[in-house]
């Protein structure tokens, strides 16, 4: 802690850049940096001036990656722009075809999705109302046969009354109505 203190009093009564890096024997890090730079700049500067290669090839490498990452990251974002139609001003004959090309590419990769897509919904409809002819057929066979079910049962019933009155010596019932929609009318026939 008292290293520490010295170092904020040098950084504020010398105007100096400090860096303090502390490990303790149990592997506790302590660190302070003055508010005016960071440790990266005190760093560098210790490196251009003393000369002596503070960081190995490995670490060479990844910056140089990083500084690649950017440029790339840069060029990209400057390709975005003249693909959204800004700063086209500066392209050249040849960078615009190529933009033009690109744009048209873009258009006609797009069109097509949107081709299959509507295809695509297209054959779902058709799908849909197949089903929904399928599903009402289904519906309507089965209210014929529920029909036909209840006609049955009510001849049934008066079968067993008819049965039961002529027992009984009472008056019958001559005939019985039934419900025939597959019959013709025969009153249209003439």
């Amino acid at each position: 802690n008292g290293i520490i203190k010295k170092a904020k009093e040098i950084t504020v009564l010398c105007d100096a850049k400090v860096s303090l890096i502390i490990y303790s024997s149990s592997g506790k890090m302590v660190e302070y940096c003055s508010p005016s730079t960071t440790l990266t700049e005190i760093l560098d500067k210790y490196h251009g001036q003393s000369g002596k290669k503070l960081w190995d090839a490995k670490h060479e490498n990844l910056s140089n990656e990083v500084d690649r990452v950017k440029k790339d990251n840069d060029s990209m974002q400057v390709e975005l722009r003249h693909l959204k139609g800004e700063d086209i001003t500066s392209l050249n004959h040849v960078e615009l075809m190529a933009l033009e090309e690109a744009l048209e590419n873009g258009l006609t990769s797009i069109r097509d999705k949107q081709s299959k897509f509507v295809d695509m919904m297209r054959d779902n409809g058709k799908a849909l109302e197949d089903e929904n002819k399928r599903l009402t057929y289904e519906l309507q066979k089965q209210q014929e046969m529920k029909i036909e079910e209840n006609v049955r049962n009510m001849e049934n019933g008066y079968h067993q009354r008819q049965l039961g009155n002529y027992n009984n010596n009472q008056q019958q019932i001559p005939f019985a109505f039934r419900v025939q929609p597959i019959q013709p009318n025969l009153q249209e026939r003439i």
